[in-house]
């Protein structure tokens, strides 16, 4: 795991997904890889506990991770992989007017 995303979803994290995995050349974990892989959903619920997580057999192909799951634990990401950068998104709200 080379990067931990800390933004939220609807923060251009698709895009940035994309963007990733061309730039490090491997996979970069998203919330569309969720539902792809239902069987993870057991260890994010743990992690959302607060459990120890064996990350490995879920992010063990992964050179990124952004968006949703992985936002709302990306302090416990950050460390378990203390190598891996942390990279926040935002989305710039417009003013009316």
């Amino acid at each position: 795991m080379r990067i931990v995303g800390a933004g939220l979803g609807r923060t251009g994290t698709h895009s940035l997904k994309l963007a990733l995995e061309r730039l490090l050349g491997a996979p970069c974990y998203h919330m569309v890889e969720v539902f792809e892989h239902l069987d993870h959903v057991p260890t994010w619920h743990a992690a959302i506990r607060g459990d120890q997580v064996d990350w490995q057999p879920v992010l063990g192909g992964y050179a990124a991770i952004v968006d949703w799951p992985g936002a709302g634990v990306w302090r416990q990401l950050a460390a378990a992989y203390p190598e891996a950068l942390v990279l926040l998104s935002t989305r710039r709200m417009q003013r009316p007017g």
